[in-house]
């Protein structure tokens, strides 16, 4: 296959201790009405007083909506769209996890082009721009800061369900890690364990055969030159800050590197998009209402032995980075130990191990496997072919922790 490479990014990206600070001077480049969607715990910090009074000192208006619900459900869209359409906004600020950052990216596609969020499920939707965007991550995990998705809770459907258009990339990411130094070590664990979901299924993620009009069809269009990069970025940043981060939360060094990881998984799956573990997450989350980040890095062993046929070479790639195994070992030894060290990494700092550890009921691994097969969006990017019978198969060695199960499937 020749070479390909294919990115969607924000206008500008800051990355660094202190760069919180230029949030003003950034808002003010777009407009002089900011709304700023945050959670109540990020309203009540002194970090959002400061912004506001920032904002103001420089003669502009600043509205808060700090009611901003975990998993974003669409009824918490509504009412913030009931609660901010007067004001006018001309730049909105997600400030806080993936939700927080999702809540902009859905009000600015309502405030700008009206509806409810269900007119704009799936892939390009959303007719046009938006009201400009700039996001601040205070985990690092989802990645939202810089990708064209929000992923909300259809509350109606009984399921999450992604709105993905290169329209919803932020105009400015600001990366600022001292944000994350607050992050008790569940949450660093959760979010730092989703980045490293996202950076290995990019890097693993389908190749499609490059076309002038691939970009056009699908907003995630796979493993390509460019994402790779990021995504071994990603894998490297990550594998050296998750464990110090977790058992040290004032590690700033740490921070520094786990928040890198984040940005750059965030700038890989953006475009590359993601897949198995993902798709049988949704389900999975939405029976146990377990989080997002503990579901996918609980399911990404077994996705990763399922895949690893068709991932060989990519699997030893990364291993060979991280300087796992020794100069005698094959590509398919390297493979098995990168599964083999994911998973003692995850569990090192607490993420469940199976299905039934996240509370998935035993009579739900089949409609388990049922919905996430009907993901397309996320199914299609597997780098092994995915049917039903393979998602059972999948979902029934998560649940009962049997990796070695899924080496004949």
């Amino acid at each position: 296959m020749s070479l390909f490479g294919a990115m969607r990014l924000p206008r500008s990206v800051l990355f660094g201790s202190g760069q919180r600070r230029a949030l003003a001077a950034v808002a003010q480049q777009f407009g002089q009405r900011v709304l700023i969607c945050t959670d109540p715990r990020l309203g009540a910090d002194s970090e959002i007083k400061t912004l506001v009074a920032d904002l103001q000192g420089r003669g502009m208006k600043a509205l808060i909506y700090d009611q901003t619900r975990a998993d974003l459900p669409t009824e918490s869209i509504m009412d913030c769209l009931g609660k901010t359409t007067s004001f006018a906004p001309e730049v909105i600020i997600g400030i806080g996890g993936g939700s927080c950052m999702d809540m902009a990216k859905a009000l600015a596609v309502l405030l700008t082009h009206g509806g409810e969020p269900s007119a704009y499920y799936g892939e390009y939707k959303v007719p046009g721009p938006v009201i400009p965007l700039i996001a601040v991550p205070t985990t690092s995990g989802t990645g939202s800061e810089v990708t064209p998705v929000a992923v909300v809770s259809d509350t109606a459907k009984g399921t999450k369900i992604g709105i993905a258009s290169p329209y919803l990339i932020p105009q400015v990411a600001v990366c600022d890690p001292e944000l994350t130094l607050s992050c008790p070590p569940a949450l660093t664990a959760c979010s730092g364990g989703d980045a490293l979901t996202h950076a290995i299924e990019s890097f693993t993620a389908l190749a499609r055969v490059p076309s002038a009009d691939l970009t056009l069809q699908h907003v995630f269009v796979g493993k390509n030159a460019l994402s790779d990069h990021f995504a071994l970025l990603a894998i490297a940043s990550i594998w050296k800050s998750l464990y110090p981060a977790y058992v040290n939360g004032n590690d700033l060094q740490a921070r520094e590197n786990l928040m890198m990881g984040a940005l750059a998984a965030g700038c890989a799956f953006g475009t590359a998009g993601t897949a198995a573990a993902h798709a049988i997450q949704y389900p999975v989350g939405n029976a146990t209402h377990t989080a997002h980040g503990d579901g996918v890095a609980s399911l990404l062993p077994y996705v990763m032995e399922f895949n690893r046929p068709a991932c060989i070479d990519s699997f030893a790639k990364i291993a060979r980075m991280l300087g796992l195994g020794n100069a005698w070992s094959t590509d398919d030894d390297l493979s098995r130990i990168l599964i083999d060290e994911v998973a003692q990494l995850l569990a090192s700092v607490g993420i469940p191990r199976t299905l039934k550890d996240l509370g998935l009921a035993a009579d739900k691994q089949q409609w388990t496997a049922e919905s996430a097969i009907a993901i397309q969006r996320l199914v299609k990017n597997n780098p092994r072919p995915l049917d039903l019978r393979a998602m059972q198969a999948i979902t029934a060695a998560a649940y009962s922790g049997d990796r070695a199960a899924l080496r004949h499937a």
